[in-house]
């Protein structure tokens, strides 16, 4: 699966920061994972499945991959992106198109490491079509440098057909973020169900700019977009979630949670709903506030410090 002496080390490099971060590298290995392994413009990993078809092809600056999953298909084992950069200067672009045929169910596990990094932009998009009573599922975890200099740029359009279910998560709170412009959208079909979150934890001069938005087209579809935010220090985030009920009893729920620690913080919340039709119904939740006071008395009267607090609330509240 990884032949060049090349692309071993580059892996061995990958695997050291993955595995520093948690995640779990025997995955990328095991013949029985289908599996994607990109470090810069070079895919270095790729293992494939029945049912599953992964068509990757170089571009100006990375790669782009078409991921196809069979009709009639479920893979049982959730299939594993590891998207990488082991230089400390550079441009990556990935481009993943994603099709998910009628009637399958995938899990797919996505990884982005980038622990060395000085002067990066990292631009992702990703289009997805999930087709009739499929079900797919996304989870995009982010693990940066802590020198702050990433300028990561995702985009993110599906289109969900009828009784299909999207479900996307995006986290990047282990590390320093630098700047994220983060945007995803979701297509909504009849009786389909998407469900759009990210966890953000943004501190010293991270900047953030979340957009995630719902356009409930089809008849009793249902949409959910909701931000989880820690902004500490002299961080800014700005979040924009948006709704649309256009299909007849199609619901949407949009919220935003944003907890922040810092006199130089600058946060805001933006929730955006628009019905379209009189049987749609469409609501929303916004909070912006320091940690909870009742919260953080009642583990310091545990004995913990008031740093040790604040972190367990944190870290309950991101992950």
């Amino acid at each position: 699966m990884i032949s060049t002496i090349d692309q071993k080390r580059e892996f061995e490099l990958l695997k050291k920061a993955y595995e520093k971060a948690g995640g779990d590298v025997s995955k990328f290995l095991d013949r029985r994972v289908a599996s994607l392994i990109i470090s810069g413009d070079r895919v270095i990993g790729l293992n494939g499945l029945e049912g599953i078809r992964i068509f990757p092809e170089k571009i100006d600056n990375g790669v782009k991959a078409k991921i196809l999953i069979e009709k009639n298909t479920v893979i049982h084992t959730p299939v594993h992106i590891c998207t990488g950069f082991v230089e400390k200067r550079g441009l990556q672009r990935v481009i993943f198109e994603i099709e998910v045929g009628d009637n399958s169910q995938v899990r797919f596990v996505a990884h982005c490491t980038f622990p060395w990094v000085e002067e990066f932009t990292h631009d992702a998009l990703a289009l997805v079509h999930v087709g009739k009573n499929a079900k797919m599922y996304y989870a995009d975890e982010h693990y940066h440098s802590n020198t702050g200099s990433i300028t990561l740029n995702t985009t993110t359009r599906v289109i969900v057909e009828e009784n299909g279910l999207f479900v996307n998560n995006f986290t990047l709170t282990k590390t320093r973020i630098g700047k994220l412009r983060l945007d995803a959208s979701a297509e909504v079909q009849k009786n389909a169900v998407a469900d759009l979150s990210a966890k953000i934890k943004a501190s010293k001069s991270d900047e953030v700019l979340i957009r995630e938005k719902l356009d409930l087209i089809g008849s009793h579809a249902n949409g959910i977009a909701k931000t989880v935010v820690v902004a500490l220090d002299q961080s800014k985030v700005r979040v924009v979630n948006e709704a649309y009920g256009i299909g007849d009893y199609s619901k949407g729920h949009v919220k935003c949670e944003e907890i922040t620690k810092g006199e130089g913080v600058d946060v805001s919340t933006v929730p955006v709903l628009k019905v379209l039709n009189e049987l749609a119904e469409l609501t929303h939740e916004a909070s912006i506030g320091r940690v909870n006071a009742n919260q953080l008395q009642t583990l310091m009267a545990k004995g913990l410090s008031e740093e040790e607090a604040t972190e367990l609330i944190i870290k309950g509240l991101i992950g």
